[in-house]
């Protein structure tokens, strides 16, 4: 077993089951904050000129994006994914976005409130 696989996950890495009737009724809620915040990320620009910021603009840009598909899947099988909404969240901070990565993170909370 490598050193990798033994740590233990961090609070940020674990998912977070969602009951099936939660699942159901939060879902038009759940979806809006994600369609929202893909929306906007994609409207996002590079902060600099120059092809090295357009290239790191485009792999921040990716990666909030595959957090977001990781949480729709997560939430397709009645669970708030943790890898998917660390991921969204750190992205959202490196495009400078960070009111969104507060939305993002008050997600595993949805079914509390």
């Amino acid at each position: 077993m490598s050193p990798e696989s033994s740590k233990p996950a961090s609070k940020a890495d674990t998912s977070k089951p969602i009951a099936p009737d939660d699942r159901a009724r939060l879902d038009p809620v759940f979806m809006q904050v994600v369609l929202d915040v893909q929306a906007q990320v994609q409207q996002t620009q590079p902060t600099q000129s120059g092809n090295l910021a357009a290239m790191f603009h485009k792999e921040t840009v990716g990666d909030a994006l595959q957090g977001l598909a990781m949480l729709i899947a997560g939430w397709n099988q009645n669970r708030i994914d943790g890898a998917g909404l660390g991921r969204t969240v750190k992205a959202l901070r490196a495009l400078d976005l960070p009111e969104l990565a507060g939305r993002m993170e008050k997600l595993r909370q949805i079914d509390e409130g």
